[in-house]
């Protein structure tokens, strides 16, 4: 495992700047989460740490040692992408092997290399199959398998769990993490999913418009996020933000208050609210009100709350958990 530093990294397709210089540093054995809504540059600032796409300035370190340059072969690096991307006439054993054995690697290395691979991802009993017959979780695995087996210094994923439904990413997600910890190495990963960040990372990096909003734990950025953006994309529901007289009144830029921060009573409260629509989860409920003050607002309750559609009810902000932005 090693470090990986990034310096002033910036990244323009002609006169558009999609990387607008960014400083970063990942501990060597951490796992890193970028994450960001489409077109924040997460998945570009991925490809030039691999060497797949080049930076148009800055410095790119990998375990101490300057890999601008470099080609990503040389880099230390395995990336899995969003696509499996598996030779679908090789076997399990044969995908996960193919780059030793184009590496002309001896057949004793390539055997126990692939062998500890495949236990450590669960898939010795399928070695032997071809990827037509693999779930998607398992072809996964696969794809993970092959980049385990070139024993790099950092792993790059770039959305790999974005093809899965969602109980297949929710297992997967417990792979990985677990094969985070069994590893020991330094792993980057990219998402649109804030799902994914909050339950995997070690060290989240929140990227919006070219640049970091904020990086930091990801209990850190929900109960400190540094700006509204951060705070209505870390969380979800996303935190209920208001600028305007709400903000003013409280010498602010923003104000917000999370939806499970809400408490929602029958009889007295801060603000007056009418239910406009209730979303049953099971053991939470999400209402969906208009108030008075200070306008359509979320609020999560428990799954038993009576509320319906058409009540009256008031809604009084926990102590210490509103948020104001300068």
């Amino acid at each position: 495992m090693a470090n990986v530093i990034l310096r002033d990294i910036r990244k323009s397709f002609g006169a558009v700047d999609v990387i607008k210089g960014i400083d970063l540093s990942i501990e060597a054995g951490e796992f890193c989460v970028f994450v960001g809504p489409s077109g924040c540059g997460k998945s570009t600032l991925l490809r030039m740490i691999a060497g797949l796409d080049t930076q148009s300035s800055g410095q790119i370190e990998i375990g101490g040692r300057d890999v601008s340059g470099l080609e990503p072969s040389d880099r230390g690096i395995a990336m899995v992408f969003q696509s499996y991307a598996l030779y679908p006439h090789l076997t399990v054993r044969e995908n996960i092997g193919f780059g030793l054995a184009l590496a002309k690697r001896p057949k004793a290395e390539i055997a126990e290399r692939v062998g500890a691979a495949a236990e450590a991802l669960q898939l010795t009993h399928l070695l032997d199959r071809k990827p037509k017959a693999l779930s998607g979780g398992q072809r996964q695995r696969v794809a993970i398998g092959r980049a385990i087996v070139r024993d790099p210094k950092v792993f790059l994923f770039d959305e790999p769990l974005s093809n899965l439904d969602a109980a297949l990413r929710a297992q997967m997600r417990l792979e990985l993490t677990e094969l985070h910890a069994k590893l020991g190495a330094t792993m980057i990963y990219v998402t649109h999913d804030q799902v994914e960040a909050m339950t995997m990372a070690d060290k989240i990096v929140v990227l919006n418009g070219g640049h970091i909003e904020q990086v930091g734990r990801p209990m850190d950025l929900y109960d400190r996020p540094a700006t509204p953006f951060v705070a209505g994309f870390i969380g979800s529901p996303k935190m209920n933000l208001y600028t305007g007289e709400v903000a003013r009144a409280l010498g602010a830029g923003t104000y917000g208050i999370r939806p499970e921060h809400l408490l929602v009573d029958g009889t007295s409260g801060r603000w007056t609210a009418r239910v406009r629509h209730v979303e049953r989860l099971g053991a939470d409920a999400i209402l969906h009100l208009e108030a008075e003050t200070p306008g359509p607002i979320t609020a999560r309750t428990s799954g038993d709350a009576p509320w319906k559609a058409g009540d009256q009810v008031w809604l009084t902000p926990m102590p210490g958990k509103e948020h104001l932005f300068p």
